[in-house]
């Protein structure tokens, strides 16, 4: 076999049509293995001679796409001072574009053994242990575009690739649960009829299966267990993990884009897959451990800000190195329009503390391709000083805690003050304008995958874990949730309709509130877990959506819910009142010719509000007013916006309440959304009402009045 000396950049395994160059950083490491497997269970060894700047590297003629292979390094194995090099483990690459096969977890994959925790392993793991995959770069994009969905036009769908399309029944069963079905026909149909426009993917990057959760029967499902930074999950592909899964993504993502819908992944940079000091050795810490991890005063241990085990060292130039290659390589390679990053807290800890001025993000801010698209920040980690909601650098969106709290709180009937959900619906100026942001860095949401269900948020005041194996221990206790009357499942006619009514209530405030909203993928009909607000070792139907019968009759409760969906996102998207991307002024906008003001609050007696209403702790109900005539923000050529104008009416208290229409903002408007109306949106001929009328709204419901402009 000849052997190239290559070239130190760019990392990883890179085909070239003649062959391929492989790379690998390693500064503890005295030699370096590069292992070429072969399907009858041998290898073949080629030392990496070359180094340039603690990279090995050489090139091999005559290596194609599918060639799986891995690395063995050989140095110090001394846990004491943060080295644990063995090269009797068979390494990923942690630059793979693909990954073969799946772990077969025993003691082999382990550094150590288990009866003696201080003892080197020397039991070779390659016949229990992924593989990295040589990939084939090449693929007919077409003529692909992106889409580029402006924040204020964005309506995001948080979706697990295989509990999307598991239980779809207009899926063929060979794709179901794979990156092909996301691409079919049925699911593009349902997202562009609900009104997605961005699909933002639970981690799709390699993950996982924790040998604690596999001993026990389960899996982790949920995948926020990266191993491959660059590596689509091979188990989500239809037709082999041998690059397939990259040819199966890439084709995915080109058919959302035909469609005008993008793709947003959720990314897991904070950690990796290996744990805390009796974790496996699967990459990283054989490679290279105190480069790629945080670790304690004593080098034995991993500092740990994630309740994972490990967290990566955000001030080595080669973990920034590759967490900027791998977003890159996403975005230019695979077509990515974003990412939302899980714990993105723990990316800002240079140091200790959370800085809003790590390297990382200084990074981002620079980088030509990566400060382009889509990026989405989880504002918290379980460190210390972690919940950091409000406080992200100006590039970025954050995933809003405050937001889905406060409209919980509000719902449910808890004495929370109306100026913070005032605040909440109309963009959360107190956490984003401060620091030059606008409403649109608020992504709000009332539901995600951690967490209640829609449904189960309406039917369970307690969390329903058991299955998980830690006898209820885990998951969030306090859930700000209100099973309306009786808990779970029940066939109480008047709960139940109280039920559907609460659901309602929280679609319609999300697709009316200021800033980018986000479903949750099954909300939209309804899908339950059963309780279980921490499914993410639930691979299985606990977890995965069930989609409605479509043989089904149409009038169901879901099927309603569904369809009053659709017409709140298609409400949302009619009108740019509800999108704006500016705060509002509280005052008339100059220029406009119109005396009112942007925006007004008024009490049920349709009185503006006070001060005192205001700090009123019982205070449940009110009016908002929306100036579709007072638009500050100019259209994309520099036209003026204008739009109807809406009335929008809280009833959050437990019982009826008449609310009057305000006398000076409109003479005649009508009923477009009454979320007491089982369908909830009445018809086009629906009710008129004049200035000064009472309506009365039932207790828990919403009311919103359109004006023409």
């Amino acid at each position: 076999m000849q052997v190239w000396p290559g070239e130190a950049y760019p990392l990883g395994a890179t085909y070239d049509g003649a062959g391929t160059n492989f790379g690998v950083f390693t500064e503890t490491a005295d030699r370096v293995e590069l292992c070429l497997l072969h399907d009858d269970g041998s290898e073949t060894a080629v030392e990496l001679r070359e180094s340039d700047a603690f990279v090995r590297h050489a090139y091999v003629p005559g290596i194609m796409p599918g060639q799986r292979y891995g690395f063995r390094v050989h140095g110090a194995y001394a846990p004491e001072r943060g080295q644990r090099c063995n090269s009797a483990k068979l390494l990923l690459d942690p630059y793979a574009k693909a990954i073969s096969g799946s772990i077969r977890w025993g003691e082999e994959v382990y550094g150590y053994h288990f009866d003696a925790p201080d003892k080197r392993n020397d039991l070779d793991s390659a016949p229990h242990t992924m593989t990295s995959v040589v990939v084939n770069p090449y693929f007919d994009w077409g003529d692909d575009r992106r889409p580029r969905r402006g924040y204020h036009e964005t309506v995001i769908y948080e979706a697990h690739v295989k509990g999307l399309t598991m239980r779809h029944p207009g899926l063929p069963e060979e794709l179901r649960g794979t990156y092909a079905a996301l691409a079919h026909p049925v699911i593009i149909e349902h997202l562009v009829e609900l009104g997605v426009t961005t699909l933002e993917l639970m981690p799709v990057h390699q993950f996982v299966n924790d040998h604690r959760l596999v001993d026990m029967g389960l899996n982790n499902y949920w995948g926020y267990n990266t191993i491959g930074f660059f590596a689509p999950h091979n188990a989500y592909a239809s037709w082999g993990d041998r690059g397939q899964q990259v040819l199966e993504f890439k084709s995915a993502v080109r058919a959302l884009h035909e469609a005008g819908i993008e793709v947003i992944l959720d990314v897991v940079y904070n950690h990796t897959a290996e744990g805390n000091h009796l974790g496996p050795t699967l990459s990283f810490r054989g490679i290279d451990n105190p480069s790629y991890y945080r670790l304690t005063d004593d080098p034995r241990y991993y500092m740990d800000t994630t309740g994972t085990g490990n967290s990566l060292l955000m001030r080595s130039p080669h973990v920034l190195q590759l967490i900027m290659d791998s977003l890159r390589y996403w975005v230019t390679e695979m077509h990515v329009d974003g990412f939302r990053f899980d714990l993105a807290a723990t990316l800002a800890r240079q140091f200790h503390e959370v800085d809003r001025l790590s390297s990382f993000f200084d990074l981002v801010q620079q980088d030509p391709v990566v400060s382009q698209v889509k990026l989405i920040a989880e504002p918290w980690d379980v460190g210390e000083g972690g919940y950091q909601v409000g406080n992200f650098p100006p590039l970025w969106t954050e995933w809003n805690g405050k937001y889905r709290d406060t409209v919980r709180d509000m719902w449910r009937g808890e004495q929370r003050a109306l100026a913070e959900f005032a605040s909440r619906l109309t963009g959360s100026s107190d956490l984003y304008q401060d620091d030059g942001r606008r409403p649109l860095a608020s992504i709000n949401f009332v539901t995600c995958h951690d967490g209640f269900t829609l449904h189960d948020l309406v039917s369970y005041n307690q969390k329903r874990n058991k299955a998980n194996g830690e006898d209820n221990r885990d998951g969030e206790s306090h859930n700000r949730s209100w099973n309306c009357g009786a808990e779970g499942e029940t066939d109480d006619p008047e709960v139940l309709k109280l039920r559907a009514r609460q659901m309602r209530n929280f679609v319609a405030t999300l697709m009316l509130s200021q800033g980018v909203p986000m479903i949750s993928h099954g909300d939209e009909f309804a899908r339950t877990q059963r309780g279980n607000n921490n499914a993410y070792c639930q691979d299985n139907e606990l977890a995965w959506v069930n989609w409605l019968d479509p043989e089904a009759e149409e009038d169901t409760p879901d099927s309603e819910l569904l369809a009053f969906t659709r017409a709140m996102v298609w409400l949302r998207k009619d009108h740019p009142v509800f999108r704006r991307r500016r705060f509002f002024h509280g005052r008339p906008v100059e220029g406009t010719h119109d005396e009112l003001s942007d925006i007004a609050w008024f009490t049920p007696e349709g009185k503006e509000m006070t001060q005192r209403d205001w700090d009123s702790a019982p205070a449940s109900a009110l009016s908002v007013f929306l100036n579709g005539n007072a638009i500050s923000e100019p259209g994309i050529r520099g036209e003026r916006i204008t739009d109807d104008s809406f009335l929008l009416m809280f009833n959050a208290s437990p019982k009826s309440l008449d609310f009057v229409v305000p006398v000076n903002h409109g003479r005649q408007w009508q009923v477009v959304v009454d979320t007491a109306r089982s369908d909830g949106v009445p018809p086009e001929t629906g009710p008129k009402v004049q200035a000064g009328d009472r309506l009365t709204l039932v207790d828990r419901s919403l009311t919103v009045l359109q004006r023409p402009v």
